[in-house]
């Protein structure tokens, strides 16, 4: 089993150990914001640094963090690139999943995966909106790439860690599944 750490968002946490009792290892971790202003050193990241303190919190080893601006090509790149290295288990984006001409983060998700798993977006708007009815008009989707869960999260620091800990506690068994464990 891959670790989980707990969750607040009532997805379901797990102990991070693994059914023979041992501890499981961490899970790999890297961030990307996309964001055209911290790309250029207009604005700090406060998304990633969220994400990354939220990860540790659960447990989890972030092993990246980048940023990369506003372009769909330049997005699927760093998946791909993450993905085929085995860099990572998990791809957290920040950024990129509104309305606007320059949100292309979930066609880039789209593009770079083989895999959708639209549950993961669903589930981080039915949290969010209980309490934000805006968090209906997120784009956010997930997908697997090679033996990566790719996930967007929204580009606000509070809208990202919301929404990761709506779906944290389904995160490790994803993985596990990615990795070829067995559904039980």
């Amino acid at each position: 089993m891959v670790g989980a750490g707990s969750s607040s968002g009532g997805a379901g946490g797990s102990s991070g150990a693994s059914k023979s009792g041992a501890a499981a290892p961490a899970l790999r971790v890297a961030i990307l914001t996309v964001s055209d202003s911290v790309s250029r050193g207009e604005r700090e990241d406060r998304s990633g640094a969220a994400l990354r303190a939220r990860c540790e919190e659960l447990g989890w080893r972030v092993v990246s963090t980048e940023i990369v601006s506003d372009d769909r090509d330049a997005i699927q790149k760093v998946f791909i690139a993450i993905a085929d290295a085995n860099r990572a288990d998990l791809i957290l984006s920040t950024g990129g999943t509104g309305l606007s001409p320059r949100d292309v983060t979930p066609e880039a998700t789209i593009s770079a995966c083989e895999k959708l798993v639209p549950g993961l977006g669903e589930r981080m708007r039915q949290v969010g909106g209980r309490n934000f009815a805006k968090a209906y008009l997120s784009r956010a989707t997930a997908g697997t790439l090679a033996r990566t869960l790719i996930v967007n999260l929204p580009g606000s620091p509070r809208g990202a860690v919301e929404s990761l800990d709506a779906i944290a506690g389904l995160l490790p068994h994803a993985v596990e599944i990615l990795h070829g464990a067995r559904h039980d």
